[in-house]
């Protein structure tokens, strides 16, 4: 049982306390965020393939 505010003992993500309020609250919030930032990079990739497939710019 680890003291609050206690680190977990190894470097994996299944090693730490999820179940503590803090750490789920936190790596919620991580996982949420670095979700959004791949979809949003993995759809300007998919558009900038999809224009350069079509022979479009819309640059400057």
């Amino acid at each position: 049982m680890l003291i609050h505010g206690e680190n977990g003992h190894g470097p994996f993500p299944w090693d730490l306390p999820l179940w503590q309020p803090d750490y789920a609250i936190f790596f919620g919030v991580l996982y949420s965020v670095i979700l959004i930032l791949a979809i949003g990079i993995t759809l300007a990739f998919a558009r900038a393939i999809r224009d350069a497939r079509n022979g479009e710019h819309k640059g400057h």
